[in-house]
């Protein structure tokens, strides 16, 4: 009789600590295969950062592809996180006006394409889903009204501005890094706040290219004057500069463009890249790009959303190492950077790399990355080369946590590029 009810505790107590175990910081991800081509941005500009002000007139427009050809229910909703990305401790009814969820009717057929498919757009805030409070906000998209068939996640930012900010960017303070390396400097004023102890109630996230994996959180200032916060310490907030990203065209499959080399029509689309060089190269050469982004284009048609085509794009890569050296990967805003099986090369015996994807009409940005067997650790420079010559975008994210608080605040936002220094 003892023995039963000494496992009946240990029964409750798993069951009570796995209900309190913390769910995983929330990302951008995408977990069914027949789901392409995740958009989400700023409505005021295709591919811009997701972020809008609280209370305002601002949205932000998510639109996808689903392949499956099938008819489906997909339900979305908004839940409020923390500056890692881990869920508040907050109930839906605090965070969100009207309802705690609601359901994609907002979608059309594609329209005289090889790859059959059926578009889905929303824009947020709308009638039924608008949130009340600044913060970090994680979309979740799902089917049949469960949520644990989810199907995507997008990373929103709602800013409640009520600090101020400026930024600079210079070269590295390490003088072995400042022909590779970037460094931002920036100020937080915070006038106005209710700030008990400035080095704990606020800090800061800076990301490149909009790309978190590769951010930095500063938890603390170098030091504080009267109400300003000032970070600029030699040691903080230094990134490699990277390089210029890869890119291709094809918002036309009727003739190649700049990095096209052959385009095949049948049942389907093939599309051949001209192969790419290890650009790991001494200097910097001048490229335009788009920052990592891609854009859904179709010259040929009226409205890419129903009418451009997938391709399946066949990309090859001299990197000048062996798969006993590691294993290169594509990344890009289209995949989220994320370094899988979808985005992983596989090395033949002439010496390449070489992977195809099937990717919808557009432009696109793109690199590799490599991942030494040795460190086992992903460089996006050892292929692709580092200079700080290299044009990139900051987003600088400011959190308040008020004494007391169960949840952060947004409370400042500022974007940087390094044209405009």
């Amino acid at each position: 009789m003892m023995k039963t009810r000494f496992c009946f505790l240990l029964l409750c107590i798993f069951v009570s600590i796995s209900c309190f175990a913390q769910t995983p910081p929330f990302d951008n991800s995408v977990y069914r295969h027949e789901i392409k081509s995740v958009e989400f941005y700023n409505s005021k500009k295709t591919a811009s950062f997701p972020v809008i002000e609280l209370g305002g007139r601002e949205t932000v427009t998510l639109g996808f592809d689903d392949l499956s050809g099938a008819s489906r229910t997909f339900n979305y909703t908004l839940q409020h996180c923390d500056a890692n990305w881990n869920p508040s401790s907050l109930s839906p009814a605090e965070y969100l006006e009207s309802f705690t969820d609601d359901r994609l009717n907002d979608y059309t057929y594609s329209s005289g394409t090889f790859q059959k498919y059926t578009h889905y757009e929303v824009k947020i805030p709308n009638r039924n889903i608008a949130p009340k409070i600044s913060g970090n906000y994680i979309l979740k998209v799902y089917e049949d009204g469960d949520p644990t068939k989810l199907i995507l996640t997008r990373r929103l930012y709602v800013v409640g501005k009520r600090v101020s900010v400026s930024a600079n960017i210079t070269a590295s303070n390490t003088v072995s890094a400042r022909r590779t390396n970037q460094k931002v400097n920036f100020n937080i004023d915070y006038t106005g706040l209710a700030v008990q102890n400035p080095t704990t109630d606020i800090r800061a996230f800076l990301m490149q290219n909009a790309r978190p994996e590769t951010g930095i959180m500063n938890n603390k200032p170098t030091y504080i004057r009267g109400t300003q916060l000032v970070y600029n310490d030699v040691n903080i907030n230094d990134f490699a500069g990277r390089n210029e990203f890869r890119h291709f065209d094809t918002r036309t499959l009727k003739l190649n463009s700049e990095r096209i080399s052959k385009i095949y029509k049948d049942t389907a689309n093939t599309v051949v890249l001209l192969g790419d060089p290890n650009r790991d190269l001494p200097n910097y050469t001048l490229l335009y790009d788009i920052d990592g982004k891609f854009f859904i284009l179709n010259q040929d048609g009226n409205d890419p959303r129903r009418d451009a085509d997938y391709a399946h794009m066949y990309f090859s890569l001299a990197a000048n190492k062996s798969q006993a050296d590691g294993t290169a990967y594509i990344v890009g805003q289209f995949n989220d950077y994320k370094l899988d099986a979808n985005s992983r090369l596989t090395y033949d015996d002439r010496g390449r790399w070489y992977t195809d994807l099937l990717l919808k009409q557009g432009v696109y940005d793109y690199q590799y990355v490599w991942v030494s067997n040795a460190t086992k650790k992903p460089d996006d420079t050892a292929l692709e080369g580092n200079y700080f010559e290299t044009e990139n975008e900051y987003q600088l994210l400011v959190y308040y946590r008020q004494t007391g608080a169960r949840y952060e605040q947004l409370v400042g936002y500022n974007l940087l590029t390094t044209a405009r220094q």
